[in-house]
């Protein structure tokens, strides 16, 4: 799929290498099942190609996940290659929820951050600081 587009009826997921990195973009109807489905792909990716960061830019449209589906979805991709790679997670319409998210992920020891800001989020996979930092 890398390079290429996953479209079904409620989600579209467009991956592609970037350099050393993975560039994820999903749009669509958010759903849990839709959420789980687009990282399980992604997982699948990263399981092939290895990057050192992956980026993803979460164009998802409709209610945000409850904090317990962030927790099970975490659950559900440790273990699964995540861990040892940077992982900057975009939503550029609002963080609702995705901080709950970032939390339970470095919990499961995964290297991940939530951003609204996209150039933010690229600078930390760059260069691994926050814009506050000098």
């Amino acid at each position: 799929m890398l390079g290429g587009m996953h479209k079904d009826d409620d989600y579209a997921l467009d991956l592609r290498r970037q350099g050393d990195g993975l560039r994820a973009t999903v749009a669509g109807k958010r759903t849990l099942a839709n959420t789980i489905a687009y990282w399980t792909s992604i997982v699948a990716e990263v399981a092939k190609h290895r990057p050192k960061w992956l980026f993803v830019c979460d164009r998802l449209q409709g209610h945000e996940l409850a904090i317990d589906e962030w927790r099970s979805l975490v659950e559900r991709m440790t273990g699964q290659g995540l861990e040892g790679i940077r992982i900057a997670h975009v939503k550029p319409s609002g963080m609702d929820h995705l901080e709950y998210c970032e939390i339970f992920a470095r919990e499961a020891g995964i290297d991940a951050r939530a951003f609204a800001d996209t150039g933010v989020a690229e600078r930390w996979l760059r260069y691994g600081v926050d814009d506050n930092v000098a």
